[in-house]
């Protein structure tokens, strides 16, 4: 009964642990592809199968979606020369976060 790896561990237990990431993390998303994927297959008829890619083409779909409504909502607040100051005054103890002060969304640059 000397120390080391017990004869009865599988061969697992002597492999370097890997790190865990998920499906939106390899598919470069924001959107929660696993949380879809669970939607998606609440809501069918067949017994609740739905292919692995279908959730994560849902989610760069509402990527797309959402980025094109930012900019467009950009643009036109841009146009109308809307500023939160003027038109939507905060009191004066709220403070923005330091990483809003970039834009949200760039329209130069690919999605």
């Amino acid at each position: 009964v000397g120390g080391g790896i017990s004869p009865w561990a599988g061969k697992d237990s002597r492999k370097a642990k890997t790190k865990v990431v998920s499906r939106s993390q390899r598919a470069g998303l924001q959107f929660p592809v696993g949380l879809i994927h669970g939607h998606l297959k609440s809501r069918m008829t067949s017994h609740g199968r739905v292919g692995t890619t279908a959730a994560v083409y849902s989610a760069a779909i509402l990527k797309y979606l959402t980025t094109k409504v930012l900019e467009l909502a950009g643009n036109a607040s841009k146009d109308l020369k809307f500023t939160l100051n003027e038109s939507f005054p905060l009191p004066s103890t709220y403070s923005f976060p330091s990483h809003t002060s970039t834009p949200i969304c760039k329209a130069s640059q690919p999605i």
